[in-house]
């Protein structure tokens, strides 16, 4: 079987070396700076050129070029394409737009870092993480199960199985809601000087706070209706903590609190349930 990635950085260039760590070669391609980096680190195999070669190919790319690259080459009768965008929707309408002669199939490694770039990329990134396999009726059986197969092999500890819908909802709450909430949240003055008075709270409320805007832009706005939707919730539920605190109303307060507590244990049983 024949893989080869397009795009070499923190995801990408960490497929290509988890799948090199499970007994695959894989070819690439990137820019010619990552490229030729990948290749002489040996991270890749080869560099790809003829994109036709190929049973496997990932398109590991921000969701425009992702979309581009799979719309303008030529792939092998019945090769598998996946995406592994943080979008599913809108990747999944402009590949079905038109008859294909590959299998595509969309999906999205729960794993990452703060940093990006190749440079960051490591086989053990997905080791113990969750892959999300997006699927609807034109999904081919076949083409899941080889992917199921690889992604095992790069360390992925469980798969998730949904449709492009489902996704998008659930990354709109899981993930863009939390980089709006962690950006916004490190925009107060009051962040100034902070070093000596702050314990993890700080630390965990920021650690994402630094998003690509080019990358994340575009994410949201081709997710737009669930982000706004999360985001709008978000503002409902702490205007009435706001209003709690201007009220002095302290039974409010209390009840808000401990709303959000028994929330957090409900969803802490349901985790360990799964």
């Amino acid at each position: 079987m024949k893989i080869m990635i397009a795009g070499l950085g923190l995801i990408g260039g960490s497929m290509a070396k988890s799948l090199k760590r499970s007994g695959h070669f894989v070819d690439g391609t990137d820019r010619p700076a990552v490229r030729e980096r990948a290749k002489a680190e040996g991270v890749i195999a080869h560099i790809a050129t003829d994109y036709s070669e190929y049973d496997v190919v990932f398109a590991a790319l921000p969701p425009d070029a992702a979309m581009r690259f799979i719309d303008e080459n030529h792939f092998k009768d019945g090769a598998i394409v996946a995406d592994i965008c943080g979008v599913k929707s809108a990747i999944a309408a402009a590949v079905q737009a038109k008859p294909r002669n590959f299998r595509y199939v969309g999906c999205h490694p729960m794993a990452g870092k703060e940093v990006s770039g190749l440079e960051n990329s490591a086989e053990t990134l997905f080791d113990g993480a969750s892959m999300i396999i997006v699927e609807d009726s034109r999904t081919d059986a076949d083409a899941v199960a080889v992917l199921e197969s690889l992604y095992a092999g790069m360390g992925f500890a469980q798969i998730k199985h949904c449709d492009a819908e489902y996704h998008d909802r659930k990354i709109a709450y899981t993930s863009q809601l939390a980089h709006i909430v962690s950006n916004a949240y490190i925009k107060s003055p009051t962040a100034d000087g902070f070093p000596g008075f702050t314990g993890g709270s700080f630390q965990d409320m920021t650690r994402i706070a630094g998003v690509d805007e080019e990358i994340w832009t575009r994410l949201y706005m081709l997710n737009v209706e669930p982000v706004v939707s999360e985001l709008s919730r978000l503002i409902t539920n702490l205007q009435k903590y706001l209003d709690a605190l201007r009220g002095g109303d302290e039974e409010e307060l209390k009840n808000l609190l401990r709303e959000g507590r028994l929330r957090k244990a409900e969803l802490d049983r349901e985790r360990k349930i799964l």
